[in-house]
């Protein structure tokens, strides 16, 4: 054998054996499928057996299913199985992956996700904002729309509602309201998801509606009626208009609602979680007041007085188109075209003594009319909010709804001590009326007198606007006794003038 022949056969044996040492190596080198297991991300190891997980879960958490009466528990939300291969990382068995979860992350189950988004308000400061998003969590989507259903019936009379959803409304004859338009201004999407169970899930629709209403499900607060107690204070008391006060007690029908001593009513204030808009054609009747004309004779003594005309209030029939936002009226505009006078107003005319008595003393008559406040706007108008709480806050004047830029008047002889703007007023004036009551006039377009300035009672100030913190078109009148917002000031009734 030649030395070619040895080193060949030497070279064949070597390789063999090194094939022979190697090959159950290469054997466990051999990838293998499996599953990777992230959690919030983060890979938590492999497993060999997707759906066995899946089942294991679902197994284990029977005290999930019972509590909410569903027939499968899932994985956490934020748990992702993908595929993967393998050739020599340690695979957890199944329920060692259980264990490294389910103390980790919650686990979920199938309902739905509701969305309402925000809608775009105006700040106290006039900056445009979007109302943040919210998700809602139900198991059922009727529970949803049951619960929606309810809160709307909170803002409308369910009467109402009804004939408006059916067609059924009757037609205004003399006077009355048409519901033209009701629609939700939040867009609201429904999606089906799982849901982790440590989230607010809403199983029935009064648990539901409570928060669409108040913003919370925790127990609302109550008041015990007590002896002389009426409905107005009780809502005042707790920084609740009326009509808020209401809606939070829906067994009472209106403000004339009789209260019995031990009654328990609900006083929370109300935040609702949507916005319902309402557009109303309205009909109503509307008394005009009758103006007073003093005349003085000099023929009779100061103290004297006769009636020589008496006075009968006016009548109108006024349309008007009303938006209102979760039963509150936000604006009204007057259709002035279709106003009809059904009977005029006659002056009331009444003649004081004005000649002075001859025993040594000096009686000066009064230059104010007394008893007699003429109504700052032009008739028709509509009230868009009264005087008191709304939304928690008091609104310490009367909103007067009318056109913009019609005639806003001096309800009493003064004298302006503010005529100026400011972010939340606007445009706006205030008239010292020499007594100790103060009159101010906000949201106005246009202002016609100065500070220092005299004015009479029924001179044209300045024009009705929306200028400030104002939605829609109206005059802010309030009644203060001492200067407005100043130190002992405190606001009063402004329809207190009129009545």
């Amino acid at each position: 054998m030649n030395i070619k022949t040895i080193v060949t056969t030497v070279v064949a044996v070597i390789i063999s054996a090194i094939i022979l040492l190697y090959s159950p190596s290469t054997k466990a080198l051999e990838p293998k499928p499996v599953y990777r297991v992230y959690l919030a991300g983060k890979s938590i190891g492999l497993i060999e057996d997707k759906d066995a997980l899946e089942q294991h879960i679902d197994t284990e958490q029977e005290n999930l299913k019972e509590q909410y009466d569903v027939s499968k528990v899932y994985a956490p939300e934020d748990l992702k199985i993908v595929q993967d291969i393998t050739y020599d990382e340690k695979i957890s068995t199944t329920q060692e992956m259980y264990e490294k979860i389910k103390d980790v992350e919650p686990f979920t189950i199938k309902g739905y996700a509701i969305t309402i988004k925000g809608v775009e308000v105006m700040t106290e400061t006039e900056e445009k904002t979007m109302t943040p998003d919210q998700t809602i969590y139900v198991l059922d989507k009727e529970v949803f729309e049951n619960a929606m259903d309810r809160t709307i019936r909170s803002f409308v009379s369910s009467e109402n509602y009804d004939n408006y959803l059916n067609n059924t409304q009757a037609e205004i004859k003399d006077t009355g309201t048409i519901i033209e338009n009701i629609y939700i201004e939040n867009k609201i999407i429904v999606k089906e998801a799982n849901i982790p169970v440590t989230n607010t899930i809403y199983e029935n629709e009064e648990d539901l509606s409570k928060y669409l209403l108040y913003g919370t499900s925790d127990a609302q607060q109550t008041y015990t009626v007590q002896d002389g107690d009426t409905l107005s204070d009780i809502a005042f008391n707790n920084k609740l208009s009326n009509q808020e006060f209401l809606i939070a007690n829906p067994n009472l029908k209106d403000e004339n609602s009789l209260l019995y001593t031990g009654q328990q009513v609900t006083i929370s204030i109300i935040q609702p979680q949507f916005r319902l808009v309402e557009i109303d054609h309205t009909v109503f009747l509307q008394e005009e007041n009758y103006e007073t004309e003093v005349r003085y004779d000099n023929t009779k003594l100061v103290g004297t007085e006769e009636v020589i005309q008496k006075g009968e209030k006016g009548l109108k029939r006024v349309t008007s188109k009303v938006q209102k936002v979760n039963g509150q009226t936000e604006s009204s505009v007057i259709d002035t075209s279709a106003t009809e006078t059904i009977k005029e107003t006659v002056k009331e005319i009444i003649v004081r003594g004005g000649r002075q008595p001859s025993y040594g003393y000096n009686i000066t008559g009064n230059t104010t009319i007394e008893g007699y406040w003429k109504w700052p706007t032009v008739i028709p108008y509509t009230i868009n909010s009264s005087y008191g709480y709304r939304w928690g806050t008091l609104h310490d004047g009367v909103d007067i709804g009318g056109a913009y830029g019609s005639p806003i008047y001096a309800a009493n002889n003064g004298i302006v001590v503010d005529s100026s703007y400011k972010y939340d007023n606007g445009q706006y004036i205030i008239i010292n009326h020499n007594n100790g009551y103060y009159t101010m006039y906000a949201h106005l377009s246009a202002r016609y007198v100065s500070i220092g300035q005299n004015v009479s009672i029924g001179q044209e100030i300045g024009a009705m606007g929306q200028s400030g913190y104002a939605t829609g078109t109206h005059l802010h009148f309030g009644l203060f006794q001492g200067y407005p917002y100043r130190s002992g000031s405190r606001s009063l009734q402004p329809l207190s003038l009129f009545s």
